[in-house]
């Protein structure tokens, strides 16, 4: 197996863990506060790790136009979370997760338009049937 594979299987086991853990941490608490919460625990987190593992002399490398979309990226990562822990408090966590996870069709698109990556058959089918669960899930 390939080493991303491994990390993506990873990354989908902690954030089923998250979710889990924040629909249990979102009982009494509005959705807004858990997420700006949350958002400082993962900023100490991911800057302990950084200064861990990569040191400050990796961040003076970073251009301006990689700080841009580093930013823009935590900008719409922020909406997200906002977003999802208000669906996570209003719905069911199984149900929000799948909707949630079928950003991959949103990416697909992007990836497409943006990036200029492949649309394989494989890709196009995948994205049919998520689209597909996606429509007996919300109808």
């Amino acid at each position: 197996m390939e080493q991303w594979v491994v990390y993506a299987l990873l990354d989908a086991l902690a954030a089923a863990l998250a979710t889990i853990l924040a629909k249990m941490g979102l009982q009494r608490v509005d959705s807004v506060t858990a997420t700006a919460l949350r958002s400082i625990v993962m900023m100490f987190f991911a800057v302990g790790i950084m200064l861990y593992f990569r040191g400050v002399e990796h961040v003076k490398g970073i251009t301006q136009v990689e700080y841009l979309f580093i930013v823009l990226s935590g900008v719409a990562g922020g909406l997200s979370w906002i977003f999802y822990f208000i669906a996570l408090q209003k719905g069911d966590a199984s149900s929000v997760a799948m909707i949630d996870r079928s950003s991959i069709l949103f990416i697909i698109l992007l990836s497409v338009l943006i990036l200029h990556e492949e649309l394989t058959w494989k890709k196009a089918v995948s994205a049919i049937l998520i689209a597909a669960a996606l429509y007996l899930l919300v109808a």
